[in-house]
């Protein structure tokens, strides 16, 4: 009897000690095998070009290129590739970027590590891999009310404790207009003031702060 080939792995992440772990769980697990490795979504995605593999694990948060852009450049050209992120990041705006971009599943770093066998191996039979906690924040995306791009963008300045008259000119827009921004801002996102309005952001995913 032939013996099916091993389900073929990329893993891209920008921490070595990341890879290593999960190259020792898929090296204990027979019918698996990685076949190779990136630093970050740039080298993934080149890395999927080359080789093809069957399923690929991938980090949200890396330098060059973000798993969500690269998820996004792999399924443009392989619209069956086979993609689980597997991150810390557990904002729901995250969450629903990843599945946006054509991600089939999405695992959280601090879960137990015998969930990423059985997500590679549910992805492989064509389904998802989509585990309580984080169904549970695409639920609560859903029941909330989501910001529109200008808003993000007027976050995003926020952040960087920018005054009205300011993100204003940065984006080319009035100041009261801004200001109008911030109040819808903070009623969508059920908050007090400007400050709490940027840390709600930060922990749901909404935006990010820039990588040092």
């Amino acid at each position: 009897m032939n013996q099916a080939p091993p389900i073929r792995i990329l893993v891209v992440d920008d921490h070595f000690v990341v890879r290593e772990g999960i190259r020792s769980l898929i090296r204990r697990e027979a019918g698996m095998v990685v076949i190779a490795e990136a630093s970050h979504g740039a080298e993934g995605v080149k890395m999927h070009q080359l080789l093809n593999p069957d399923v690929t694990i991938i980090d949200l948060r890396m330098p060059v290129m973000g798993g969500v852009e690269a998820t996004t450049l792999i399924r443009k050209e392989a619209p069956d590739a086979k993609i689980l992120v597997l991150t810390s990041f557990d904002g729901d705006e995250d969450i629903h970027a990843a599945f946006e971009a054509g991600a089939s599943g999405y695992l959280l770093k601090h879960s137990s590590g015998d969930q990423v066998i059985p997500a590679v191996r549910a992805l492989m039979q064509g389904g998802t891999w989509i585990p309580p906690e984080v169904g549970e924040h695409l639920a609560a995306r859903q029941r909330g009310e989501v910001l529109s791009a200008r808003e993000k963008e007027i976050v995003r300045h926020l952040a960087l404790g920018e005054a009205n008259k300011e993100i204003g000119a940065a984006v080319g827009i009035s100041e009261q207009t801004v200001k109008s921004h911030v109040k819808n801002i903070l009623a969508k996102l059920h908050v007090r003031d400007r400050t709490e309005a940027v840390t709600v952001a930060l922990r749901r995913g909404i935006i990010h702060l820039p990588e040092r």
